[in-house]
């Protein structure tokens, strides 16, 4: 059996929560933990460092692209093979980041995107609906953060439309659910002071549809030659990465929310290579 390598950039708490997360999976032959001055040839997960009390966004930002650049630029070159996952924040604009300093095919280089949001949403979906969440198909889009987009319009229950299948009683404010959803990681923060186990779990997941060859659509973020950036839509993700998109329909509305956040995030990473 080929032996399947997965190097953690960064242990930190969402470091150490994505390797307890891929043990208990058993997902990998070898799993390597180390600091941002190691040397991984392999599959890599960047991960977020911790924001200090009182730092603001832009101090947040500029520490982590610099220490995705350094992290990158010391591993170099990278196997011809590698698959580049980076969970770091912001994490569209650094996975875009990756893409050009990686050199590797876009299909080797993704982030964690909207993929636990879409997690969220489907099981937050399943509490007020009353169904499994497994028999939900809802994906949150977009660029991650305070632009991202639910898909509603897209959205199913056991493959009927979200708004055909619900009783009025049962029916929800879309905009209220996003919302919520969006902000659930704050929830958690206020109420736990961390979040490092739902991400943890979400690694896990993409790495094992990914090692395994599942052949398993999640919405990550990947290069969008139209935007030229990174954002999250559906894939099909099995070995060597990703193995293709997933068309998806969307209303105007969200195709226009969509356009907007991807034309302000290329506008922000070339301010990034200007400056």
């Amino acid at each position: 059996m080929p032996t399947s390598r997965i190097a953690i950039v960064g242990v930190g708490q969402v470091g150490a929560a994505a390797a307890y997360a891929l043990i208990l999976g058993s997902i990998a032959s070898e799993l390597l933990l180390v600091d941002k001055n190691g040397k991984p040839k392999d599959a890599v997960v960047a991960t977020q460092a911790y924001t200090a009390v009182g730092q603001t966004d832009p101090e947040y930002v500029h520490r982590n692209i610099s220490t995705v650049r350094t992290i990158i630029d010391g591993m170099m070159p990278l196997k011809s093979n590698a698959i580049l996952l980076v969970v770091s924040s912001p994490v569209d604009l650094l996975t875009s980041l990756a893409l050009q300093i990686s050199q590797l095919p876009p299909s080797q280089v993704l982030g964690s995107g909207t993929y636990l949001d879409s997690i969220r949403l489907r099981g937050m979906l399943a509490d007020r609906i009353g169904v499994a969440a497994k028999s939900i198909d809802a994906f949150v889009l977009g660029v991650q953060g305070e632009s991202q987009v639910t898909a509603w319009s897209a959205a199913t229950i056991g493959g009927v439309p979200i708004n055909e299948c619900l009783s009025k009683a049962a029916l929800i404010n879309c905009a209220e659910f996003s919302r919520e959803c969006q902000h659930r990681s704050q929830s958690i923060m206020r109420a736990k002071g961390t979040t490092p186990f739902g991400i943890g779990s979400a690694v896990s997941s993409i790495c094992s549809s990914i090692i395994l060859d599942k052949g398993a659509i999640h919405p990550v973020s990947h290069f969008q030659p139209s935007f030229g950036c990174c954002f999250s839509l559906p894939v099909v993700l099995g070995k060597g990465g990703i193995q293709r998109k997933v068309q998806i329909s969307l209303d105007f509305d969200e195709d226009v929310q969509i356009t907007d956040s991807a034309t302000a995030l290329k506008r922000m990473i070339d301010q990034v290579h200007n400056g």
